[in-house]
């Protein structure tokens, strides 16, 4: 059984759906390569134009405040024009952050995207995808590949680097070593996010409907077989890497829609050099990291540039109001008076995400994450992105129903895909 963590314990982060940190535009559904359990797919829908684009940023700013805007897919870094589309990101005033594989990454694209606005990236690599001269490595080999992406952007400067990594059955292990990877390099690596893979609507004690109609969950992209339960939760991946790292602990998070106890969003920062971990901050911290920031600017705070995670000294001033950061502190000086050199030191910011997606309660409801980050457009209405294929192939979301109280006589309606014709 998983680690029981108590909500009280932590921030719940302040974020709604219209004032939220971050938004999640798709510009394409293309991508270069193939990952287990993508809820994407790269299909002849292909490309957004540049004025659909525009108008899905249009609906973002009539609804949602938005500090940073996740720029996805599919993979962006194949639109044709995804230097252009990073331009209107930032014109608005928001922070375009790349989410993207890498593979189609270039030191003379990253000079571009840097000049038309990005404000950093988010490299999606883990051992389950079909890369092109990476498959069959382990997550520990991978971390050469992931190193090469976060010196990119060293070199370039002044972009946040953050790495997402899908936590599968088999690699839940590799967990902590990539905790350590990311110390390893905490001068490179600002933000290490880990997500639960998601299998939740493979599970055989439901069935699924549009409405009132049975609907074939197998035409989803995610939806392989049921020979890989979903067992991972954030409390799994929490567990993991505090038996190898006792003093970690989560200072924020995002509950679920449906059970109020369960952690979407578990969000730890940790203050320290690539040889020592002084600590890991408090809920105040990020309480007044959130409020101060909504303050001064009107919105929440996504992702913060290089510079400021080199500030790590200068966030003890913390100690004031966070007892966890002033731990920090005591460790810190007291390592200063064994070793006085440490105090010319630089200690760096870094945080730990863990994102556990969608999963099915034994009632059939949907526990999604509360007051989610990652929402998109479609037809001029916010969505939630992890589940956007149910809203294209059938027309709404779906709802589950346990076998036993399936409706009597129900034909499966089968998915239609949606028109292409205004897509290029």
């Amino acid at each position: 059984m998983a680690i029981t963590l108590e909500p009280r314990n932590y921030y719940r982060l302040p974020w709604s759906l219209t004032d939220n940190a971050i938004s999640w535009l798709e510009p394409t559904w293309k991508c270069n390569i193939y990952c287990d359990g993508c809820y994407r797919i790269n299909d002849p829908r292909g490309h957004k134009t540049l004025e659909q684009i525009s108008e899905e940023l249009d609906v973002f700013e009539r609804f949602r405040i938005t500090d940073g805007v996740s720029v996805a897919g599919g993979d962006p870094l194949t639109h044709p024009e995804c230097v252009e589309i990073t331009r209107m990101v930032a014109k608005r005033g928001l922070k375009p952050i790349i989410n993207t594989n890498g593979v189609a990454l270039t030191p003379d694209m990253l000079r571009d995207l840097k000049r038309a606005g990005a404000k950093g990236f988010t490299f999606h690599v883990d051992s389950r995808q079909h890369r092109p001269n990476w498959k069959g490595k382990t997550e520990l080999e991978l971390c050469e590949l992931r190193l090469h992406f976060a010196e990119m952007l060293a070199k370039e400067g002044g972009l946040s680097c953050a790495f997402n990594s899908t936590v599968y059955p088999e690699t839940l292990d590799s967990v902590p070593d990539l905790v350590a990877w990311a110390q390893q390099h905490i001068d490179k690596v600002h933000v290490m996010v880990f997500i639960a893979f998601r299998s939740a609507l493979m599970d055989g004690r439901f069935a699924y409907y549009a409405g009132d109609q049975k609907v074939d969950m197998e035409a989803l992209p995610y939806i392989k077989s049921e020979d890989r339960p979903f067992i991972i939760k954030s409390n799994d991946i929490y567990e993991v890497i505090q038996k190898r790292n006792p003093d970690f602990d989560s200072a924020a998070y995002l509950n679920g829609t449906e059970k109020p106890d369960s952690f979407k969003w578990l969000l730890s920062a940790r203050i320290g050099t690539a040889d020592q971990i002084y600590g890991y901050v408090g809920g105040k911290f990020m309480e007044v990291a959130q409020v101060f920031h909504h303050l001064m600017h009107g919105r929440y705070l996504a992702y913060t540039e290089p510079e400021v995670h080199r500030r790590g000294r200068g966030m003890l001033w913390a100690s004031l109001y966070d007892r966890k950061t002033r731990k920090i502190a005591g460790r810190f000086f007291r390592s200063v008076l064994r070793n006085p050199l440490r105090l010319f030191r630089r200690l760096h910011f870094q945080s730990i995400m863990i994102i556990q997606p969608v999963d099915v309660l034994e009632s059939g409801l949907m526990n999604m994450c509360d007051s989610c980050p990652d929402i998109t457009v479609h037809k001029g209405e916010l969505v939630w992105s992890c589940r956007l294929e149910e809203v294209i192939k059938y027309g709404r979301f779906m709802h589950t129903v346990p076998r036993e109280h399936e409706l009597p006589e129900s034909k499966p309606v089968e998915a239609e895909a949606e028109p292409v014709a205004s897509l290029t």
